[in-house]
């Protein structure tokens, strides 16, 4: 999975998608609401004009190649705004710009070419097409787009072999299990090769060891695709495993962005607070946070155990089981950067 960025609303690698000042009003007046007074985000000043605020001001970066959460309780916006950004719903205000280019200025054709060959969608209901076949039903957005019969069925068999589900190409929809017909939605949202993916709590409909196989085949799409990711959910835990950064919602409102390990640690009120209370500091805590410097010289091999920077301190914890009393951590290409001492480790799994 892509690394953290260093600031959480400045990614340090190029910007994909950014949100200025994106508001959705509902309600008669919303035109001609005046969003540059002091308390036009305040829930009084929307009720005295009879507005509901869906999105109220938001601001956001998301990088390219990052796993971009967006959480929130039911009505918190979150999924209001994902369709904001995808210009399903039209936002009353705001910028929205994908490559530099301002989507709400852009024309119906536009969007629609955006849209088919700039993005990918994943919900939580599978919205399968019943009368096609595994196969028919990945080639569709191919078919719309106009590719050519050999060339479109060639793509979808490539992307239903890497969701795994190759051999079950002629399968319908109704002769496969919850976590296949996701697999074939997430494969059908793939073979238009999407620069942009959302994906809106695609697995919330599945039984928890389904979610949790699904989570790890999405991780392993990401690990292979390196797809620039928005990804809606409600629930913490699936947060913390799939992101690099998340924003928490409440009413509308982006409360907090942040890596997990920062939600966690440092949260901006009582109510980040209270979302990411029952989280273990052990999941979210990363080995690069807790390390001392590598003793010797940074292209030595690592001798022993090793644990990636990245990876929680939970993750950590089994290699000190048999006695070890240090562990170093690597980067990426596997050269040391410093060293994971086990009394570091007791520490966070002490404190919960």
């Amino acid at each position: 999975m892509s690394p953290h960025s260093a600031h959480p609303c400045a990614p340090a690698r190029p910007v994909k998608l950014e949100c200025r000042s994106v508001w959705k009003l509902f309600g008669a007046g919303a035109p001609h609401y005046a969003l540059d007074r002091p308390d036009a985000a305040d829930s009084a000043a929307l009720a005295e004009a009879g507005l509901v605020g869906a999105v109220r001001d938001v601001n956001l970066g998301v990088a390219e190649g990052e796993i971009f959460v967006i959480m929130g309780l039911s009505g918190s916006g979150k999924s209001t705004l994902v369709r904001c950004l995808s210009r399903l719903v039209e936002p009353t205000s705001g910028q929205i710009l994908l490559n530099g280019e301002n989507l709400l200025a852009a024309n119906a054709r536009r969007m629609i070419e955006i849209r088919r060959h700039h993005m990918g969608m994943v919900f939580q209901h599978f919205a399968l097409l019943p009368h096609l076949t595994v196969l028919g039903n990945v080639a569709f957005p191919l078919e719309v787009q106009g590719v050519a019969r050999a060339a479109r069925e060639d793509r979808a068999r490539a992307m239903i072999e890497l969701v795994g589900l190759g051999g079950r190409e002629m399968f319908f929809p109704r002769e496969l299990s919850g976590g296949q017909q996701q697999r074939v939605g997430i494969a059908r949202s793939l073979a238009v090769e999407p620069e942009l993916w959302f994906l809106d709590e695609p697995f919330s409909a599945l039984d928890p060891l389904i979610r949790r196989e699904m989570q790890d085949e999405f991780i392993r799409l990401q690990s292979v695709l390196k797809k620039t990711i928005v990804f809606i959910t409600h629930d913490f835990d699936e947060a913390i495993r799939l992101a690099d950064r998340i924003a928490i919602m409440k009413d509308g409102k982006v409360v907090q962005i942040g890596t997990p390990e920062e939600l966690v640690l440092a949260p901006a009120d009582d109510y980040v607070a209270e979302f990411t209370r029952g989280v273990s500091r052990a999941k979210v805590v990363r080995a690069v946070s807790l390390m001392v410097p590598y003793p010797g010289e940074a292209e030595e091999a690592a001798s022993g155990p090793t644990v990636a920077a990245n990876a929680p301190v939970a993750e950590a914890a089994p290699l000190f089981a048999a006695g070890q009393a240090e562990v170093t951590v690597i980067d990426g290409s596997g050269q040391p950067l410093g060293i994971l001492t086990r009394a570091a480790v007791v520490d966070v799994m002490m404190r919960g």
